[in-house]
This record gives structure tokens, sequence and C-alpha cells, in this order.
């Protein structure tokens, strides 16, 4: 699943194709997706100018005039800026042509993204009760520190790694980058989020920004089905030390790392290197 510096790539890839042009038509060439696209998108959308793209957790929003348009690329979606003529192919479900004679195209294999409605004004369920985003230079980004962390997990029982993948402790570090935060702040995903120290709270912070700044640098992490708006993926992918070596030796001290299943995601750690 595309994770936060995926989506926050494809957000910057779209913005110079994208923001300032007026939107011609909507073609939905199916009424779902993982949910019901409601009607204010045919509606409302057409003729509208696209003021900004924003990115709020994993979720982007076209914004207009009218509201805005609310997109989750779910397990497998893209979108593309491409000539409206471009043959259509499986799994393009959705066109916002543009009056510039391209169209933004939202391609969904698996269909567990997303295509919304959000009106002015207002804050839409599936972005209600998140927590702040994890970099600075976002809004709410300066909320997310290892005091935050600190005093928010004191009592929990839970392990560390589901901890900081809750959306309202902290948006957007999905399996991945809790796996190589934790690895670079030396803590065990097994820790109960409650006995961390408010010191080593500030290490994991401190490593979840620098890792998710990282990815974008790098063009986020191909994995599976993410490539990014121009067509090329993520090279994040190369530089992983933890997330998906499973039995291989530890970067550090050459130890095998161990693997489980943790919340129902894959885990992996040093139980040498991370306590």
């Amino acid at each position: 699943m595309p994770e936060l510096p995926e989506v926050e790539t494809t957000r910057r890839g779209l913005l110079p194709h994208v923001v300032g042009q007026r939107v011609a038509h909507v073609r939905l060439r199916r009424p779902d997706l993982r949910w019901p696209i409601p009607r204010e998108v045919e509606e409302l959308l057409p003729e509208q100018r696209i003021e900004a793209i924003r990115r709020r957790a994993k979720y982007l929003l076209l914004d207009t005039a009218a509201g805005s348009a609310l997109l989750h690329l779910g397990m497998s979606g893209s979108l593309r800026v491409l000539p409206e003529d471009t043959p259509v192919r499986a799994h393009d479900h959705v066109d916002i042509a543009l009056d510039n004679g391209r169209v933004l195209r939202f391609n969904d294999p698996r269909r567990f993204g997303c295509l919304l409605w959000q009106m002015p004004g207002e804050t839409h369920p599936l972005l209600a009760g998140l927590g702040p985003e994890p970099l600075p230079d976002d809004v709410d980004g300066a909320a997310f520190d290892g005091d935050y962390l600190f005093e928010l997990s004191r009592g929990r029982r839970a392990p560390v790694k589901t901890f900081l993948m809750d959306q309202s402790v902290v948006v957007g570090v999905g399996n991945i980058y809790a796996a190589e935060a934790l690895f670079s702040a030396g803590i065990s995903p097994l820790r109960a989020a409650g006995k961390v120290s408010r010191e080593r709270y500030a290490a994991l912070a401190d490593a979840v920004r620098g890792i998710l700044a990282h990815a974008i640098a790098r063009g986020g992490t191909t994995l599976r089905d993410f490539i990014s708006p121009d067509g090329a993926p993520g090279y994040f992918e190369q530089e992983l030390l933890a997330y998906g070596r499973g039995g291989q030796p530890c970067p550090r001290c050459g130890r095998a790392l161990k693997q489980a299943s943790i919340g129902q995601r894959a885990t992996v750690w040093c139980g040498h290197c991370q306590k």
C-alpha cells in the first residue's frame, strides 16, 4: 500500500500539471471504488478551477471553490496526468479532464481506493480524529515530537509499533516506515508503548521524521504496485535496513534479524540492537 512518502511524491508530481487548471468534465467508468462515488464529484467538480492539491495523512485533496475531491490510492491505485486521447487501460476507473487537453486518470486494479467529496468548511468523517502530521513542514506537524509521544503513551500496554502506526496518534507512519524508524532508534517493536522513555521517544520522533523526509526525497518506496505520477519508481526500497529482511544479517551487528507478526503485520527487528 502506498504510504505517506508515496502519497506525498504523487502530490508533488501532480502539482505543476493540475493546480490552476479548470476541470472540463468528469468521467466515471464505474459508480464506486471502495465506496460509492458521491454525485457531487460529477455535479460540482466540472467547471471548477483546481486551486491546490493538499495531502492529509494518506489522502489527497483537490481543492476548488465548490469543495474538495478526496482521493485515497488504496492498495494499488495510481494517478497519471495524460493527454486526454490516451487509450484507456484496464482498471482506469476515473478521468478528471482538464481544460488544457490533459486528463487526471485514476487507475485502481483492486478498487480499495476511494474518490469522495468534502464540502467547503467541513471535515470529511475519514479525516476527523486523525493525529498530527509527522513532518514539521506540514500543518499540525509541529505537534509531533518525543514529548508528545511520551505523554500520549503513558499507561499503554500495546506494542510501540502498534502505537506508532495508530493514525489517531500520528498519521502516515505505515508498516514499512514504522519498522525502519524503530530500527534507527534502537527500540524493539515488541516493547510496550508505555514502557518507552521520553528520551527514547525523542529519538524515535527524530527517526520517523528523518526517514520519511529521506524517502520522499528518494521518490517513495516501490513495493508491489507503486510508481509515481511520471511513471518512475521510487528508490528508497533499495535502502531499507529492516523491513522485508527477516533472517538476513543485521546491518549493524551481523546477527540474524528476527521476524514475527504484530497486529497481523509482518515485523522485522534485531534482537540485539533493539531493546
